[in-house]
């Protein structure tokens, strides 16, 4: 947008001082209590971010006085501090990102019996969960949604606000190459012409299909003993429950499988923590196959990038995947819940090569096609601002 010759301002959550970043003037701010100990867990949510935007609003109130009155405002309306914009600034287009509506039926909410709670009534808590949202959907002027899985979470009123556009990724660095060699510190290192695995998440959890992927590999590693798994995350959380207190659940699932895997075949699982960037490109630029698994929730950027680099990859037959993995021509698609089946799924593909370089081209051309940041993503979020300014 500056280059575009548009004045463009940017409010950040943090302790440092205002900056300048590429043209953009970067503010900041940072409230000055935090929540209520003991307060209600349902409230939890909610008052933290009442608290963010009552100190955007007065943040506000002061650019005001200074005679700021910008022509749009665009943000994550689950943060907060969005709440209270157009008290401030009635005549500013407010433009929203909604990239989820938590409901009962059809997303994550019960769909691994394994890890669901009893409730006295979820949908209460969930409605709880969204009240941020609902509170400023009479403010928006407009929406954007990454996918149409996500914006199909909206209520249709809400829905038709909403412009699917995908946050895009740059698939002319994100690419195929065959000269590619992914090389640790530790100095093992393997290109294409190793049979390598691989299953990435931001953390290795239940949301991501991690538990499903380890309880698959004893099995895998029997049909395959030439194959080496890299499995990319970190121990912590990033959706769903905590594992109990003191365990992480890569541990628990390792711990779960180990006796079923000799120890020479356990030498070829390789818990590689999280990876610099071009690492993590190059891991994708080697992998023989590579498995995609997610509750129905938001689409992991991970899927698109192993569509970008030529994966050929196995990914779970859950709602948002089949918008970008079409089953036999992007990939293919496999009941979540089986790991026998993702156990064969692999084992198949490794033993045709044929077909996984058609599978591979194909996703790639479908991320450049749809996904692409430069000719398809970004011109389309661009003519959404302009569209939601009125110009």
């Amino acid at each position: 947008m500056v280059t575009l010759g548009h004045e463009v301002h940017a409010l950040q959550l943090t302790k440092n001082p205002a900056f300048d970043w590429q043209g953009v003037k970067v503010h900041t701010y940072y409230p000055q209590r935090g929540s209520t100990p003991q307060i209600h867990p349902w409230v939890i949510d909610i008052e933290a971010k009442a608290i963010r935007g009552e100190t955007v609003l007065r943040w506000s109130l002061e650019m005001k006085k200074r005679g700021f009155s910008p022509d749009v405002v665009i943000a994550h309306p689950s943060w907060g501090e969005s709440l209270f914009i157009k008290h401030v600034w009635p005549a500013t287009k407010l433009g929203l990102f909604y990239e989820m509506y938590y409901q009962v039926e059809g997303q994550d909410v019960h769909f691994d019996p394994e890890f669901s709670k009893p409730e006295i009534s979820v949908d209460s808590r969930l409605l709880m969960k969204n009240a941020i949202q609902i509170l400023q959907n009479q403010f928006a002027d407009a929406a954007i949604s990454p996918t149409h899985w996500q914006a199909g979470t909206y209520e249709p009123e809400v829905r038709k606000k909403i412009t699917v556009v995908h946050d895009g990724i740059d698939t002319q660095a994100i690419k195929p190459d065959a000269s590619a060699r992914l090389t640790l510190e530790n100095g093992q290192s393997w290109s294409r012409e190793d049979e390598v695995v691989t299953f990435v998440s931001r953390n290795l959890e239940p949301y991501r299909g991690y538990h499903v992927f380890m309880r698959a590999l004893p099995q895998l590693l029997r049909l395959r003993p030439h194959a080496h798994v890299l499995i990319v995350g970190s121990d912590g959380v990033s959706y769903g429950a905590k594992p109990p207190t003191g365990q992480t659940w890569k541990q628990i699932f390792m711990d779960e499988v180990q006796g079923q895997v000799s120890d020479a075949d356990w030498q070829r699982v390789h818990f590689l923590g999280r990876l610099s960037y071009p690492q993590f490109l190059t891991m994708l630029q080697i992998s023989s196959v590579h498995v995609y698994l997610t509750y129905p929730f938001v689409l992991s950027w991970s899927l698109i990038e192993a569509m970008s680099s030529g994966c050929a990859i196995l990914a779970s037959d859950t709602a948002p995947v089949r918008e970008a993995i079409e089953d036999g021509v992007t990939g293919r698609l496999l009941p979540f819940f089986d790991p026998q089946a993702w156990a064969h799924g692999i084992d198949t593909l490794l033993n045709d090569p044929a077909e996984r370089a058609r599978l591979g081209a194909q996703a790639r051309q479908r991320a450049v096609e749809q996904y692409d940041l430069q000719t398809v993503c970004l011109p389309r979020q661009l003519q959404w601002v302009h569209d939601l300014a009125g110009k």
